[in-house]
């Protein structure tokens, strides 16, 4: 872990991730995927759910698959699926303590929207701690797995990716942040599609738990220092 005390630039994937996945957020938005593509398409709920999966696997994202086989409005689709209420999900006073330590480079890296960024962020109480967001729109709706998604990443913010870390809930994703040369780190996660390729060497760290993970590399800068 002491290769970590000098990343200069912290990349962290929003769902699943800044927030548990126990926490049953994001199945918020996947009911309301379902709920689109039903009444978009005038099909029954199951219907729409086979629907959304398929894309999601086929394409990386399920707004993905919409706008490339049925030319949906990739704002529409933003829009209404991360219209969610999330005034149940509890302040997270250990994250926030441990990123304000973090006084390096701190980036949000999405396939969601800058609204869904905000909406998670003010109710965890970690707003304001970071240095900007990369979205969907930003990728021009060319979501993550795919390479030019990192690489317009590191050209919006002018990252040094051999000085960089990704930490993602679903381990693909990290292959081609290691590929640029970031250092990557896999949230640990249950479900199939994210912990697919959680065995690969591409990936240096998987944890369980974020604030712990960052008060072990916290703890440990302010002894080396």
């Amino acid at each position: 872990m002491r290769d970590l005390i000098n990343i200069k630039y912290w990349i962290f994937d929003l769902d699943n991730t800044l927030y548990s996945g126990q926490t049953k957020v994001f199945s918020e938005v996947d009911k309301k995927m379902s709920a689109f593509i039903s009444q978009k398409m005038g099909v029954d709920l199951i219907k729409a759910k086979e629907i959304q999966k398929k894309y999601f696997y086929e394409y990386g994202t399920t707004l993905s698959g919409l706008m490339k086989q049925d030319g949906i409005d990739p704002h529409d689709f933003l829009k209404f699926v991360h219209d969610i209420d999330i005034d149940w999900l509890p302040k997270d006073l250990n994250l926030r303590r441990e990123l304000i330590k973090i006084k390096e480079k701190k980036y949000i890296f999405t396939n969601g929207s800058h609204e869904h960024v905000e909406n998670i962020t003010k109710q965890l109480g970690i707003d304001g701690l970071f240095d900007g967001a990369f979205d969907i729109t930003d990728a021009d709706f060319v979501p993550k797995p795919h390479l030019d998604a990192y690489e317009k990443l590191i050209k919006k913010f002018d990252i040094d990716p051999k000085q960089s870390i990704l930490i993602e809930d679903i381990a693909h994703n990290l292959e081609q942040a290691k590929n640029l040369g970031m250092k990557t780190c896999w949230l640990e996660n249950e479900e199939m599609f994210a912990k697919k390729d959680s065995d690969k060497p591409y990936i240096d760290y998987k944890i369980k738990n974020l604030p712990s993970f960052l008060q072990e590399i916290n703890i440990l800068k302010e002894q080396l220092n």
